[in-house]
């Protein structure tokens, strides 16, 4: 059992969580990631690093309420109780030796992004982070990243923050002022991840991209996680989560990525309705008829 020491809201969508777990605070890097399970009726999701304390034998993970699981998730408190929480499980980023690096998060990824960040700035290098969301309520982690970024640029979709645009323009910025990037490291949405990755390709900036196709196990037994990288299949679990933003096959991605939007839909209503019918425990499930007109609906 591994117990919540800490839990608190960053936006109305997005939780943090400081998590006891010695043993692989001890050893996980950044861009590594953890296999958790609420109970044993729970399934196992995936969450990557957000943050470490070797001393204090913590692992901080940050999620988004948006599937069934971290629905529930986001309902528990500290000194709450997670049945399962392994790693840590893929490969950290490939950081050392760089000094001149851009680390681009969008949404939720940059939560994902900023132990990487943090990570370069201990090491020596210069850091710029460019992070982007849809509106100004939804940013996050503004006072984390300026501590360990020489520049933190934000943009949002609306320019409810005064500053309306995509990360890729304020790159494209930079890389035209002359900023010689020997790293760019890009964490998101899939389409922003290939928007980067295009727009370094000319420049012949190295670029990682973390991808976060559906997984099961972490282990690579299931095979379910594989991403097109060059000519063949790999997968994110054991050969990533971070793959060359050049070579990464972005269409076959995206078209993967929406292959169960149905299935994922009718669990989330389901545990919608769970959470409100039952609050925070989710200790049931819903009423037989509410399942039924649920799954009619999701086909």
């Amino acid at each position: 059992m591994f117990e919540i020491l800490e839990a608190e809201q960053l936006n109305k969508d997005v939780t943090r969580m400081v998590i006891d777990a010695p043993d692989i605070a001890r050893r996980i890097k950044p861009g590594q990631f953890i296999m958790l399970r609420i109970d044993e009726q729970g399934e196992r999701i995936p969450l990557t690093m957000n943050d470490c304390d070797p001393d204090k034998g913590t692992v901080t993970i940050v999620f988004q309420a948006v599937g069934a699981t971290t629905m529930k998730l986001s309902t528990m408190h500290a000194g709450e109780y997670l049945l399962d929480f392994v790693g840590p499980l893929g490969n950290p980023t490939e950081l050392d030796g760089v000094k001149r690096a851009c680390i681009i998060g969008g949404g939720l990824g940059t939560a994902i992004a900023y132990p990487q960040a943090k990570w370069l700035h201990d090491h020596g290098a210069q850091v710029d982070v460019i992070t982007g969301f849809r509106s100004a309520d939804l940013i996050m982690l503004e006072e984390e990243i300026e501590k360990v970024s020489e520049h933190q640029f934000i943009v949002t979709d609306d320019g409810s923050n005064g500053h309306r645009g995509l990360v890729t323009h304020v790159l494209a910025k930079q890389i035209e002022a002359g900023v010689n990037y020997d790293l760019v490291v890009a964490i998101g949405p899939v389409i922003m991840m290939q928007k980067v990755s295009e727009l370094t390709k000319p420049h012949a900036i190295k670029t990682w991209v973390s991808m976060n196709p559906l997984m099961i196990d972490g282990t690579g037994m299931c095979g379910v996680c594989r991403v097109k990288v060059g000519d063949q299949y790999l997968h994110a679990c054991v050969d990533g989560p971070d793959f060359d933003g050049h070579l990464v096959d972005f269409a076959d991605a995206l078209r993967r990525g929406v292959q169960y939007r149905e299935p994922e839909q009718y669990a989330r209503e389901v545990a919608a309705h769970k959470l409100t019918s039952e609050g925070r425990s989710c200790g049931g499930g819903v009423q037989l008829h509410e399942e039924q007109q649920l799954r009619r609906k999701a086909g």
